[in-house]
């Protein structure tokens, strides 16, 4: 995946515009990568609503859940699906609302410097092989585009909101998702050589 500079998108994902998105800051660097986790309605999977929630389409309706996040507007970067499939929300160089209240090492307002990106799951069941794969191709294409994402700068919303979130949970193997990744930056590394 290769970030598109005529309009910010991703190669080879699905795009659906969020209208909850707006500038970051002026002088913000782009440099943390935050991991969340998301199902509609909690622990179902597959039904299209995180799309339509983040496009303030949800039918509210739908599940008795829905009336209590109906008036919320939130988005993310990116979602990965439990197939695999990315769809992208928000040109990543504009400010996503995903983090809400939030700090890292210090500095409030995570969705000023940061992406988010969505694994369709839970706290406490696994993540697909494909959300692995695709998350660390995204992570790729990310960190090529803004550098100051270094690996120790991919944290999971648990860190930088503890307390009031636990995404993306125990389910979330960081060990696998970090070898995986370093071996395929290695990869990366000794094909360019």
């Amino acid at each position: 995946m290769v970030v598109k500079n005529e309009n910010d998108g991703l190669l080879g994902v699905d795009t659906l515009l969020s209208p909850n998105f707006n500038e970051r800051p002026e002088a913000a660097i782009v440099s943390l990568l935050v991991v969340h986790n998301i199902s509609l309605p909690p622990g179902q999977y597959g039904g299209g609503y995180v799309e339509q929630f983040f496009t303030n389409q949800l039918p509210v309706n739908d599940d008795p859940f829905f009336q209590e996040i109906k008036d919320l507007q939130v988005s993310a970067h990116l979602l990965i699906e439990r197939t695999g499939r990315v769809v992208q929300f928000v040109p990543l160089h504009k400010r996503a609302w995903h983090a809400g209240v939030s700090c890292y090492q210090g500095v409030p307002n995570c969705n000023d410097f940061s992406i988010g990106i969505e694994l369709e799951g839970t706290d406490v069941e696994p993540y697909t092989p494909e959300q692995y794969v695709h998350l660390v191709e995204l992570a790729i294409a990310i960190q090529a585009e803004f550098p100051a994402i270094t690996n120790e700068r991919i944290v999971g919303h648990s860190d930088i909101a503890p307390g009031r979130k636990t995404d993306p949970g125990p389910a979330f193997d960081w060990e696998y998702f970090y070898s995986v990744l370093n071996a395929r930056q290695l990869d990366r590394e000794k094909a360019r050589q």
